[in-house]
């Protein structure tokens, strides 16, 4: 393939040096860039200046702390991060301890350079770079403990925090960090010359240790966003307009409001970076007063432009676009797919679409913003600081070197908190009341204003030989652009068009697959009219949600209309030629074991039940994790469809907690299965018909199936596990389905009346 997603641009060892020396609290080892730092080393040091990214301390008590630039959503993320700095430090794993740090630009992710949390990136974009910081931290402890026992560094190692020379004397890191350890600064070229371990060297990668956010979350001493409390502050509850985008207030009438205990004020809010339109904040000195206020409050709007947008009218104009063509953007573009389909003994075509989907998060929206007189500080827990605060800057009028953000413990993130939307109502109501304002949004607020993830319509076609091997194939994807909406060059990729022309390749990755085409064109389209009334965010798995759900449902069909096992027809091409080498093996692997644990093609099926497969590479291309899935499923005859069990192998290359990668591919293959067969939302009028759960349904704990994961770590760098397992479940139960009763459903989510009627036919 000769088109590749570059997620962002990357900052790397290239201009950095990584230092090491005793601060006040400790000992600090982290990144510098020494053109920022007008003295030495020494005087870096003196000054407790380790911009910009210290990501660990050692403390007296010869524990570490390490500093997590990552949200804390349930993932883990910190735990992985401490197991990989203390692989190579040779610490005691008893004495880790995590921090979640605010938004000083020190703490900024060292590859992607900015305080970003998603893409499954924190560990497969960190390992390298996180193992290499730990690394340097043992080679100056060896140092410093070589000099306090007056032997040479060379016969000394360290091992289980202390350092220990051949004759079996030993110093503990605490003794050495209590005593001063002197500064040491290594070039970009000795960082890389680090001589890492390799996987049989490991004592704490590889473990399944106990997650250290997991004590806090469980006694109640973890705070989230929503506990967030200062004195004096008063509560700000949303009153949002009955369009999703583009309303405008005309007027405000709070009479009736007035009489509510608690009342404050109305603010009708002017966003110029209009994240928000026609929203106006009601505040109260209690949250029930507010929400109460709210209730009581009458606005009218002018609807705007957007008011008769429905998904059907999103549908119609992605079908317009893409049969007219004139705006496809090439994401792939191999060989002559024109002339292999015209030379075609055999062209197959489908229509894949997905509905508007919502992220739903337990913890609604918040933020807490108050300025107190030196700053403005922000509460809340975020995924995208860097972003969210330059967006609530903007439209607040203010300087970013005067914003500082407080990271919180996220009750659920999946994307939706990649938006800072939450710190961009409070910000603007707390500078219009002048007292610190804590912002909750209603359920309903959340889900009728979420950044959805993008319905979307795809036409996929392929052409055969006479043997029946796939000498064509042609892709076109056509949906809002999130990633565009965000305005970051960085995350645009140029298309293979003559103006190479900036696109959002975030909505269309999966479909650069690793299967061996020779004539292989894929396109993006972008859907203005969705782009416009469904502002669209990064939900989980983004793309490739959607991308593989139409590759692996049409490599099925394929197989079906040819005669083919469908395994046998994805093994085949999946052989590895030119650029999809390595990867293609590995994607083989993970299928071939899924499988062989299913009972694929073995077991015999009762009458109304199948299995299905599917096979995948998400997330992006050059940040790819392997997995397989095999999908069993029972229907019966009102098109009702059980799913039975889900055997999953995924190959993560270095599985740095396994329990936590396990608890990882078990939620996201749930999350995928949810969307499969119960989640949407609709537009209507504008609007999204959704409100709360009780008319938006994710799965519930009855639905969930039988799992079988087998995970495969062969030692390679590390992979992101937190979202491929979303994006094969739902090809895997539509193929299972075909399977077991002969129905072909290429809508998500997959309801029984779409299966019925698919029987029917």
């Amino acid at each position: 393939m000769n088109a590749h997603n570059k997620p962002a641009a990357r900052a790397g060892l290239d201009r950095r040096s990584f230092l090491i020396g005793t601060g006040t609290a400790g000992l600090v080892m982290g990144f510098i860039d020494p053109l920022k730092i007008a003295g030495g080393v020494s005087e870096a040091m003196a000054a407790n200046s380790f911009a910009p990214s210290p990501w660990y301390m050692l403390t007296a008590d010869g524990g570490m702390t390490v500093y997590v630039g990552k949200a804390e959503m349930g993932q883990h993320v910190g735990t992985a991060l401490a197991q990989i700095i203390a692989e190579e430090l040779e610490l005691d794993w008893r004495k880790v301890k995590l921090e979640y740090p605010d938004s000083d630009p020190k703490y900024n992710d060292p590859i992607l350079g900015a305080l970003i949390t998603g893409g499954s990136w924190s560990v497969f974009m960190n390992f390298d770079t996180m193992s290499r910081a730990g690394a340097a931290g043992r080679m100056t402890l060896i140092d410093a403990g070589a000099k306090a026992m007056a032997v040479p560094a060379a016969e000394c190692t360290a091992n289980n925090s202390r350092i220990v020379h051949k004759s079996g004397k030993s110093v503990s890191y605490g003794e050495l960090v209590t005593k001063g350890v002197a500064p040491r600064a290594f070039t970009a070229d000795e960082m890389k010359a680090i001589k890492l371990k390799t996987p049989e060297q490991y004592k704490v990668i590889g473990r399944s240790v106990d997650q250290l956010d997991i004590p806090s979350k469980s006694d109640g001493t973890a705070k989230y966003g929503i506990d967030a409390f200062v004195p004096n502050m008063v509560y700000g509850k949303p009153v949002v307009p009955p369009v999703r985008y583009g309303a405008t207030v005309k007027s405000v009438d709070d009479s009736a409001a007035k009489k509510v205990k608690g009342y404050v004020k109305t603010v009708t809010l002017n966003d110029k970076t209009g994240t928000v339109t026609g929203w106006v904040v009601v505040v109260a000195n209690t949250y029930p007063a507010a929400k109460k206020a709210a209730e009581a409050l009458k606005v009218t709007y002018d609807m705007g432009p957007n008011a008769k947008v429905s998904s059907e009218s999103l549908l119609a104009e992605a079908k317009r676009l893409q049969a007219d063509g004139s705006k496809a953007l090439p994401f792939v573009k191999v060989g002559d797919t024109a002339a292999a389909m015209g030379g075609a003994a055999k062209t197959i075509e489908a229509e894949y679409t997905t509905e508007i989907n919502i992220h739903a998060p337990l913890e609604p929206m918040n933020a807490l913003v108050y300025n107190d007189g030196k700053a403005w500080h922000v509460h809340s827990g975020n995924q995208f600081p860097t972003r969210s605060i330059g967006v609530m800057c903007g439209a607040m009028d203010v300087d970013p070197k005067t914003v500082i953000h407080h990271q919180y413990v996220i009750g659920g993130g999946f994307g939706r908190r990649l938006d800072g939307d939450m710190m961009v109502v409070a910000g603007l109501t707390a500078k219009d009341v002048g007292r610190p304002v804590k912002l909750i949004y209603g359920r309903e607020d959340d889900m009728q204003m979420d950044f959805t993830r993008p319905l979307t319509f795809q036409k996929v076609k392929l052409g055969t030989d006479a043997s029946g091997k796939i000498v064509a194939m042609e892709h076109d994807v056509v949906s809002a652009w999130p990633t565009a909406r965000w305005g970051i060059p960085a995350f645009l990729t140029p298309s293979l068009d003559e103006k190479k022309t900036p696109y959002d390749a975030f909505t269309v990755n999966g479909a650069d697959h690793w299967y061996s085409i020779p004539n292989h064109l894929a396109r993006t389209y972008l859907n203005e009219m969705a782009q416009a009334a469904t502002p669209s965010g990064q939900l989980r798995s983004v793309a490739p949600g959607w991308t593989f759900w139409a590759v692996e449902s049409m490599l099925d069909e394929l197989a079906a209309s040819l005669g083919k096992d469908p395994v046998e027809l994805r093994l085949a091409m999946l052989d590895g030629a030119g650029s999809n080498a390595g990867g293609a093996q590995r994607l083989a692997n993970t299928l071939r074991t899924a499988v062989g644990r299913s009972g694929y093609g073995v077991a015999k099926m009762p009458k109304g039940t199948g299995m299905g497969v599917a096979c995948v590479s998400a997330q992006e291309r050059n940040a790819a994790t392997w997995t397989a899935c095999v999908a069993k499923v029972a229907v019966d005859a009102k098109g009702n469809v059980n799913v039975q069990k889900l055997t999953l192998a995924m190959d993560v290359g270095t599985a740095v907690n396994p329990d936590g990668v396990k608890a990882q591919i078990e939620g996201s293959a749930l999350w995928g299965l949810s969307l499969a067969m119960l989640e949407e939302a609709k537009m209507k009028d504008g609007a999204l018909d959704v409100t709360n759960f009780d008319s938006y349904a994710p799965m519930r704990l009855s639905g969930v199936p039988d799992i079988d994961i087998s995970i495969i770590a062969n030692g390679l760098p590390a992979s992101g596990c937190g979202e491929p397992a979303v994006t094969v479940i739902a090809p895997a139960v539509a193929n299972a389905i075909y399977n077991a009763v002969g129905a072909r459903v290429r809508s998500l989510p997959i309801t029984a009346k779409a299966v019925q009627a698919a029987m029917k036919a």
